[in-house]
């Protein structure tokens, strides 16, 4: 079968270059159609639920609210592990599905479940809240707002008001959360005194409240042909609205709430707060949604800020570099580059200096960019994106699909040099098919070895398993793309580029009986000698090779007995090697996190803070 590709490929050697220009330019729109990510989605599927219940202690919450949302939740098919935590007025449960399942079938069935028992919640009590779908690794950006003129208040309202809407739009954002700042609320103000005075219960003043804050739909009135909405308008919109809502009527006058109580802004109670550098802010973690493109929603983030950046209010700043994990993907993707323009210099490098043959250097060197292509495509059909473990592979691989097509390149300059010594010369396409047939087994059962030894990774299970398997992928499809690119676009730039002109009959044909060496040595005019187009440094490597060769086929005993001292010695190495399940990184962030004891005053907050800082 292999004879009869490489055979094809000579015989319709411009299609296949064709085929070959093709696939470059599928790569390009297949790279860009990838996904980009740090990692590869590892984690399995998970729903988070949130109940919240103001007002109630842990142990309420607990025995009222995660206690029959977890019974219900446990009989879900496929779930594997259910966690919870329970805080004052605040349920959390994660429900953790098995690998494969579909999230949003798992939240359809968590949903269902979740609905048999939210009648029976405590009064008081809001209604269970499933968190949108994250990845595991699905922070975006962090960007912070601050200033020395405006209130912590207003920069708390920007942030939820104005930047968080428009980050949603964006497309592929799960959530856009602030922190710090003070959330703005309408607060009321009871004084106990004038309530007493009145006669007015705290009851009175809140279902007054709650009736008045309404739209209330009325009829609909015809006049000729118009027809005219009636309704009462009762919304509040400003402060002074609320101090004109009447709690009732005695003897033909009104009490408002303006009697009894102080009407104004004020800030939510904090259960945390947030600070940039040594100044108080408000800082902003934007989440991708499971499965979107890290790079690409980044973008879409960013120019959503830089529009937002525009419009703040004079006074207020914006950081947008607090964190950016597109930063890590970028820098990453910048090394692969790197390490194949290095990869494709020392190549050239080797083959120049050994072969004194810029045309072999070059089809060595676009060898490796079509196998790359070859193996991106693959991914890109198998559903693997661009990440760390996938660019891992690509790097690894380098070594190998370069190999290929050193090999098979050497071949042919070889059998067509020894060809043009010969006596009675055989037809340049005979010899490239011999030169490329005659090393197919050598590349084949090496590039299959090389295959299996990645073939363990695909069977590591768990977490193991679902962060190695795109780096096995990665690299066993660009090393097969190597290995098929040798076997016909090798060919045929070979006998493009490497064979004369005046070496091309008119109408060549091939055969599919290969020539054998020592067939092609009875053509030559001095049998074995190649010594006269080799560079000096090439026939002296070989006159010291060959000595040293000599050397060790006296020396059996003494080759053999020093390789097992040097392996025993390496096995004994392993022990001091340090152990990790995976290498630091080094993206340039740091996180600093303080446990207090309950009841720490924020002074000793903010000098443990200063000191970190």
């Amino acid at each position: 079968m292999f004879n009869f590709i490489i055979a094809w490929s000579l015989h319709n050697r411009l299609l296949v270059l064709a085929v070959a220009a093709t696939a470059f330019i599928a790569g390009y729109y297949v790279l860009n159609d990838m996904s980009v990510d740090v990692f590869p989605e590892f984690a399995p599927p998970q729903v988070v639920i949130q109940t919240e219940a103001p007002g109630l202690a842990p142990q309420d919450v607990e025995a009222l609210i995660t206690y029959p949302l977890e019974s219900a939740i446990n009989g879900t098919p496929a779930v594997d592990v259910v966690r919870s935590s329970s805080s004052v007025g605040l349920s959390t449960i994660v429900v953790v599905f098995q690998a494969g399942t579909d999230v949003y079938l798992d939240r359809q069935l968590v949903n269902e479940r979740i609905q048999s028992v939210a009648g029976s919640l405590p009064a008081g009590s809001h209604v269970p809240v499933m968190l949108p779908v994250t990845s595991a690794v699905g922070w975006l950006v962090k960007y912070s707002l601050t200033s020395k003129t405006v209130s912590a208040m207003e920069l708390r309202t920007i942030a939820d008001w104005d930047i968080r809407p428009r980050l949603l739009a964006a497309g592929g954002i799960a959530s856009a959360t602030a922190m710090g700042g003070d959330v703005k609320q309408y607060q009321v103000r009871l004084d106990p005194q004038r309530l007493l005075a009145y006669k007015i219960s705290a009851e009175e003043v809140r279902k007054a409240l709650e009736g008045a804050n309404l739209n209330v739909p009325g009829a609909f009135v015809q006049r000729g042909a118009e027809e005219l909405i009636v309704g009462g308008q009762g919304r509040v919109v400003s402060l002074a609205d609320l101090r004109r809502t009447v709690l009732t009527v005695r003897k033909g006058v009104p009490i408002t709430l303006a009697n009894v109580a102080e009407v104004g802004f004020g800030s939510e109670i904090k259960r945390g707060d947030a600070a940039f550098g040594m100044d108080h802010a408000v800082i902003g973690t934007i989440s991708k949604i499971y499965g979107a493109d890290t790079v690409t929603t980044t973008a879409k983030v960013e120019s959503v800020l830089a529009g937002v950046k525009k419009d703040l209010p004079l006074g207020v700043e914006m950081n947008t570099e607090v964190f950016r994990q597109a930063n890590f993907i970028e820098a990453a993707i910048y090394n692969l580059n790197v390490a194949l323009l290095e990869g494709a210099f020392i190549v050239i490098a080797v083959l120049f200096v050994f072969l004194m043959n810029w045309r072999a250097s070059f089809i060595t060197f676009i060898s490796m960019p079509m196998s790359f292509v070859g193996g991106l495509i693959v991914m890109h059909q198998l559903g693997v994106g661009i990440n760390a473990m996938t660019l891992g592979g690509l790097a690894i691989a380098i070594g190998e699909v370069v190999d290929n097509g050193i090999v098979t390149v050497e071949n042919v300059v070889r059998r067509l040099r020894l060809n043009r010594n010969a006596a009675h010369p055989a037809p340049p396409m005979e010899v490239v098919f011999d030169a490329v047939q005659e090393i197919l087994n050598s590349v084949v059962y090496a590039t299959l070895i090389v295959c299996m030894i990645f073939l363990p990774i695909f069977l590591l299970p768990g977490l193991a398993g679902r962060i190695f398997s795109p780096l096995g992928v990665s690299y066993i499809a660009s090393v097969l793309a190597s290995l098929a690119v040798a076997i016909t676009a090798i060919p045929a730039l070979c006998y493009f580029m490497l064979v004369r002109a005046e070496e091309k009959p008119p109408g060549e044909t091939l055969r599919l009986h290969p020539m054998s060496a020592g067939e092609l040595r009875r053509h030559t005019d001095q049998p074995g000698e190649e010594h006269e187009h080799e560079t000096r440094f090439v026939v002296g490597l070989k006159r010291r090779f060959s000595g040293l060769l000599a050397a060790s086929i006296d020396h059996p005993f003494t080759v053999v007995g020093l390789s097992v001292i040097l392996l025993v010695g390496a096995l004994a190495l392993i022990p001091f090697f340090g152990r990790s399940f995976l290498p630091e990184f080094h993206e340039g962030n740091y996180i600093i996190s303080m446990t207090t004891l309950p009841g720490t005053t924020p002074g000793v907050n903010s000098l443990c803070e200063g000191a970190a800082t």
